[in-house]
């Protein structure tokens, strides 16, 4: 009888291994996008990802005969433990993520692994998945196999759902992303919305200027962190993060697919458009050498891309029960929607991941006529 093992990622060797399980389990999925190897070991190794300035993980491995079967992370948030559990998280709460098994045996028995994990931590209730970080790849592909994730998105294999849900894993969140063609214009309605907001004087919704990266990232971060403050899951981001998200999407920002919205000179809402990194690296199967560097770094000075995401929006608080902040969005979103098609030839929009409660911004991705193509599901259960 073959023997399974499971066992705790120690090494630089382990680390690799675990990052290059997925290519064998996906590699004929032609929905899975292969991530960059380097950024996948970034994400895992504590020296470059500023995450685990205020968190901890355990990695492991399973083992059946000697061959790598599976694997899945064990971890620990200490800013989520300070959060208020109406917002899901607090201090008896660990998570996991990362999970990837050959068969349900595997799975069952790596989850084994994690739980015993967060219990000798003192932990009485895990969610996942999220990997590792919520500003990560959070939640379970539970619905939207037949294409693949854009850029930020993850993916997974369709038997997963049954082997967690009959492990008695709960369902406690679902996050949406919509898709619309963005070479139609919008319905008459919001079209006369954002002409009304448009011939507002109060009301500017200008581009960024990468040019003073950090001052517009500061204005993006603030307005996030008071219009997401109250959202379920939300973790502010520290400054050893936003460093690291710098270094990441820099490289993807440009000035007319970022906006921010301005009331009488104030900033009041922004909106982060990226073009799709996936249909770039999708080719590369992991590896920049010995020509993959080449090849991205050309498609990166002047993107042309079938899709745009938008990753991030935010009004301000005091502004989200009014009807201005809808309006706001509206005046973003054409704006950003004409200049990925003038200017990147895109035909395609995704908008996510969106909260299933979150009612004003689903309402805006119905009104724009976008419908859902991918759901995600994070669970819960107990230790």
């Amino acid at each position: 009888m073959s023997q399974l093992t499971i066992t705790p990622v120690t090494t630089k060797a382990q680390r690799k291994t675990f990052v290059d399980l997925p290519f064998r389990l996906y590699r004929d999925d032609p929905n899975w996008v292969p991530p960059l190897k380097g950024e996948s070991l970034g994400l895992i190794t504590p020296e470059k990802n500023g995450w685990y300035s205020h968190a901890e993980a355990q990695l492991f491995l399973a083992y059946r005969d000697g061959a790598v079967v599976g694997r899945i992370s064990a971890h620990i948030d200490t800013l989520a433990a300070t959060m208020d559990p109406a917002q899901g998280f607090g201090p008896d709460v660990g998570q996991w993520g990362l999970m990837e098994a050959e068969d349900e045996t595997v799975f069952t028995a790596l989850m084994a692994a994690a739980a015993d994990w967060l219990r000798a931590k003192g932990k009485v209730r895990a969610l996942g998945p999220i990997s590792q970080s919520i500003w990560e790849e959070p939640g379970l592909l539970i619905e939207g196999y037949d294409h693949p994730p854009t850029v930020m998105m993850g993916h997974a294999r369709p038997e997963y759902r049954g082997w967690i849900e009959r492990a008695g894993h709960r369902p406690v969140k679902q996050l949406k992303t919509y898709e619309l063609d963005i070479t139609q214009e919008f319905p008459p309605i919001v079209k006369r919305i954002i002409r009304s907001g448009e011939n507002n004087p109060k009301i500017v919704v200008r581009q960024v200027d990468k040019r003073r990266f950090e001052e517009e990232a500061a204005i993006i971060l603030d307005i996030l962190n008071d219009a997401w403050s109250d959202n379920w899951g939300f973790i502010p981001l520290t400054p050893p993060e936003i460093k690291d998200v710098g270094v990441k999407l820099k490289p993807i920002v440009f000035n007319d697919l970022i906006r921010i919205a301005e009331i009488e000179g104030k900033p009041v809402a922004f909106m982060i458009t990226l073009p799709d990194l996936n249909e770039a690296i999708a080719p590369l199967n992991g590896n920049l050498l010995p020509f993959g560097w080449a090849k991205l770094l050309l498609w990166l000075r002047k993107p042309r891309v079938r899709t745009m995401r938008v990753p991030l929006m935010g009004v301000r608080k005091e502004l989200q029960s009014s009807r201005i902040a809808s309006q706001l969005a509206f005046m973003m979103i054409e704006a950003i929607r004409k200049a990925s098609v003038e200017h990147y030839g895109a035909s395609r929009g995704e908008i996510g991941w969106i909260l299933d409660d979150n009612q004003g911004m689903n309402s805006i991705a119905t009104a724009i006529e976008s419908h859902v193509n991918k759901v995600y599901q994070i669970y819960e259960c107990d230790l």
